[in-house]
């Protein structure tokens, strides 16, 4: 069965795109949207670890990221209302897994105290949250740390092969196969 979905690296044409999704999607949160400078790096300089999720060739989510040297940081993941609690994320969460699997050994998370369905995907990954920072977006912006290191990542890796989230191991098969 072939998906409605497909994910492929940030494009620089992809910018206005991102910008209008942040609007929609982000505009009524306390930190606000992310500003077109930081869009415009993520689509032209950090596209390789940078997604966008279509639906039938229709633009509904994205996953931005950068790598610094063996470390990768997840900084925004954002889906349509439509594609929110559906495989969709599976797909996004993939790519980007893919992506630094084998170059990365730490991943950094930043979430919203107040998002408990963020702070359980980032712990069905392998992220452990490590410190509150305070007054992150400004005063009274409280977000958490997370980070999921290599040791902790390979701990999730059975529940993440279950899940399609990474291709099983040789000799397995599973969602990983349903999902390609």
């Amino acid at each position: 069965m072939m998906s409605r979905y497909s994910v492929r690296a940030l494009r620089s044409d992809d910018f206005s795109t991102v910008m209008a999704m942040e609007d929609e999607l982000f505009e009524i949160c306390r930190e606000g949207v992310l500003g077109p400078y930081y869009v415009r790096l993520c689509c032209d300089f950090f596209a390789d670890c940078c997604f966008m999720l279509e639906d039938e060739g229709r633009p509904v989510g994205y996953l931005l990221s950068f790598v610094r040297g063996r470390e990768a940081y997840c900084t925004t993941l954002a889906l349509r209302p439509g594609c929110q609690g559906t495989r969709a994320i599976i797909y996004l969460l993939r790519a980007f897994i893919t992506r630094i699997i084998d170059d990365c050994d730490v991943c950094w998370f930043t979430v919203d105290e107040d998002s408990p369905a963020v702070r359980a995907l980032h712990a069905m990954l392998g992220a452990e949250e490590r410190e509150l920072r305070p007054d992150f977006y400004g005063p009274g912006n409280a977000r958490i740390v997370s980070r999921i290191d290599r040791e902790g990542f390979e701990r999730a890796r059975p529940r993440l092969e279950r899940l399609g989230v990474v291709p099983r191991r040789e000799g397995a098969q599973g969602v990983a196969e349903v999902l390609q």
